[in-house]
């Protein structure tokens, strides 16, 4: 089935590689009976994906249920998935079915399955290996015909190793995964979407559809979306209905997106900035790695700085006219020169040939070190060397920044870099 028709079908919008490569995924899978596990951010829209592979499958004319595995109480997801018998706990009062009897035959959808509680995974996993079961308060197991369908938020490999998921019912759930792209990675589908997103709002309300300029469009594409898909509905309501004019700007918009300063760019903060927010946050340490990467690098030019005015003003005579020098350059057993001598004691280095620093010859000046602490010079800075590394070549240089291409040529463009 072509992709196009998928999307349609299903309401997706967007054109992005990694949301096309995840469909094709789920496309392919759908017609297997192959357990898969969906992984992705919360709001990514797993659900549909679910549905995709439900509708798209010889049990399409089956049932299927979606269960979310965190909002069921440990103590009874177990009568939920997979029945109880009359009496088995406090307040069993009816023999019950289970999620995996009635729909037999169909799909189940256990999303946020690493909530699910150890003791269920063994459960769970008793039913992908063999298809049985056995009721809460039961001895006698039973068999179903059940099609699963997991999907997570979390790295569930790291939760193995922490001991809080069965790696046996990993290896079994993800037979083949399909990772859903966040908002934030899929470029122009952010705007695409928000305009579905505000057609449909309006066509529901009978409101005037809402449009953005160019550079509220900008803004769209700056933020972050934490909340993906979910969290960019949401503003897109919130617009509808708030805006004061039907074409939105970019002053306006900001009113709308909470903490703004979340960008998909690193952020390189004033130094002074970042001390003030660690003074105010209580002495907490607020400093990102590449932040303090800088920090270190400015500290260690003054020093070369200091250092340089320091053997200046040192009195540093000639090496020639002292004769501990001499004899032991001239000696046979030479292996370390002196380099330097200071008040009559010479200083050696295990440099393979003696030099000789002297005041009247070798430092008529002091370099002066760039003590700017611009983060945006640094930043032209490092973008103008990786071009020159890689010839101009703008995905090398963006996969050596670590930033995508579009954000290079945002850059690029923003600093006026003629390449």
């Amino acid at each position: 089935m072509e992709l196009q028709t998928v999307k349609q079908r299903f309401g997706i919008i967007g054109n992005s590689p990694a949301l096309n490569y995840a469909l094709s995924v789920a496309v392919r899978v759908a017609p297997t009976n192959l357990s898969v596990l969906i992984n992705g951010e919360s709001g990514v829209g797993k659900e549909i994906f679910s549905q995709i592979l439900h509708q798209l499958s010889p049990r399409k004319h089956n049932p299927f249920i979606a269960v979310n595995c965190g909002a069921i109480p440990e103590g009874t997801i177990d009568s939920e998935l997979f029945g109880h018998e009359k009496g088995s706990f406090t307040g069993a009062n009816d023999k019950r079915k289970g999620y995996f009897e009635t729909v037999d035959g169909g799909t189940i959808f256990l999303d946020e399955i690493g909530e699910m509680p150890i003791g269920t995974q063994a459960r769970l996993l008793r039913v992908l290996e063999s298809g049985e079961f056995i009721k809460v308060g039961s001895s006698a197991s039973q068999k179903t015909d059940v099609r699963v369908v997991a999907a997570t938020n979390v790295n569930l490999l790291e939760s193995v190793q922490k001991g809080k998921f069965r790696e046996d019912l990993y290896y079994r759930l993800s037979t083949v995964p399909i990772e859903i792209p966040p908002l934030r990675d899929r470029g122009d589908d952010i705007i695409l979407l928000f305009r579905k997103l505000c057609s449909d709002f309006s066509e529901k309300t009978k409101i005037p559809t809402i449009q953005l300029d160019e550079e509220a469009k900008q803004l769209l594409l700056k933020y972050n979306w934490p909340g993906n898909v979910r969290q960019l509905k949401n503003i897109a309501e919130q617009v509808s209905v708030l805006a004061k004019d039907k074409i939105v700007g970019a002053e306006e918009f900001m009113h709308f997106i909470p903490d703004f300063k979340v960008s998909k760019t690193p952020a390189l903060m004033d130094y002074k900035e970042q001390q003030q927010q660690q003074q105010s946050a209580g002495g907490a340490n607020n400093f990102s790695e590449r932040e303090l990467l800088y920090k270190m690098l400015f500290d260690i030019k003054k020093d070369i700085n200091d250092l340089k005015q320091f053997m200046l003003n040192m009195n540093v005579a000639p090496m020639a006219n002292n004769p501990y020098v001499q004899e032991n350059i001239n000696s046979t057993n030479y292996y370390s020169p002196p380099v330097m001598v200071h008040n009559d004691m010479p200083i050696h280095s295990n440099v393979s040939q003696p030099i000789v620093i002297n005041d009247k010859n070798n430092f008529t000046s002091t370099e002066t070190i760039d003590e700017s602490l611009s983060l945006d010079d640094k930043e032209k800075e490092m973008i103008l060397r990786a071009l020159k590394k890689h010839k101009s070549r703008r995905k090398k240089a963006a996969d050596d920044l670590g930033i995508s291409e579009r954000t290079l040529y945002r850059k690029i463009k923003e600093y006026g870099i003629d390449e």
